[in-house]
């Protein structure tokens, strides 16, 4: 693997080996062991769009392994005024180890892959968010101990990371749900190649029966980055795709409820779910740190 720009750029085998190396340097970390392996190294974060966990768990995985981080937005290059992609992958491959870029479009992830000699990782893009995968991924097998067989049901908009968890689930033998309004749906490519992979998956526009049996309940906003001119509408198309204790009545007994955050509670998700007894949303994030540690130290050399 020499970038990562979709879940898909791994196999099943590599992302076993990316969440056991995970788990090691999570147990590493309580036990204060210090990890020095990227000492000198250097990762240039380039970010189109705002960022809280994405932009932190990097940072501070660069900092925990020995190297450091560059944090650019989009005022800070020279690409608002003209620059080419080409040029600056180029001339970032000779000052940094790798490149981690948060885009509007994935086409410029692929432009930026074509012409960087450095890794490049995907931290979001309008068609994948595969970093959060490998979170959600590490969350639910220590939540249940496997992966395989499980169902995995999405409620609500089939966005970036609802593509990524498509993928993700077909690599992983996991069957996925998924309930979105009509209009809504992931896309269809996406679907496609992930049923060439063998992926089970339903989709609808019910909630209640995309939740039926379900071991994880997944959900993230209704209104993303870039969609809120589009506010009100949302808001009233989504109001029955709401995580909340009724349709956890639905799901499995020890059902886990994923959310990527930011949560706006009362909206996809009720505050009484994201903070009750079945949630895994604070262990996802903190796993972020994990996952991308094990994925910098995998593609860093």
């Amino acid at each position: 693997m020499k970038h990562f720009l979709s879940i898909q750029d791994l196999t099943h085998e590599e992302i076993s080996s990316l969440l056991d190396k995970a788990d090691d340097l999570k147990e590493k970390r309580k036990r204060g062991k210090i990890i020095s392996e990227l000492e000198h190294k250097t990762l240039v974060m380039l970010f189109e769009k705002s960022s809280t966990r994405t932009r932190i768990s990097f940072e501070v995985a660069m900092r925990e392994l020995g190297g450091g981080s560059i944090y650019m937005n989009q005022a800070d290059t020279q690409l608002g005024r003209g620059e080419s992609i080409a040029d600056t992958a180029k001339v970032i491959s000779r000052y940094a180890h790798a490149i981690a870029a948060r885009v509007n479009d994935h086409c410029t992830l692929i432009e930026f892959a074509e012409h960087s000699t450095i890794p490049v990782i995907n931290a979001l893009s309008d068609l994948e968010h595969p970093c959060q995968l490998l979170a959600d991924l590490m969350t639910i097998r220590e939540y249940k101990g496997h992966l395989k067989g499980l169902t995995l049901s999405w409620i609500g908009d089939g966005n970036n990371v609802c593509n990524s968890a498509i993928i993700a689930c077909s690599l992983e033998g996991m069957h996925i749900n998924i309930a979105t309004p009509r209009g809504y749906e992931p896309d269809q490519n996406i679907v496609i190649q992930a049923r060439e992979l063998g992926g089970s998956i339903t989709l609808t526009d019910n909630p209640e029966d995309a939740a039926a049996g379900a071991d994880v309940l997944y959900t993230d906003v209704w209104v993303s980055m870039g969609d809120e001119a589009e506010t009100m509408k949302r808001l009233n198309d989504f109001k029955e795709y709401q995580i909340n204790n009724k349709l956890l009545q639905y799901a499995k007994n020890n059902v886990t409820v994923l959310h990527c955050l930011p949560a706006h509670r009362g909206e996809e998700i009720t505050g009484d779910v994201a903070d009750g007894q079945h949630s895994a949303i604070l262990d996802q994030a903190e796993n972020r740190l994990h996952t991308q540690k094990a994925l910098l130290l995998s593609l860093i050399r």
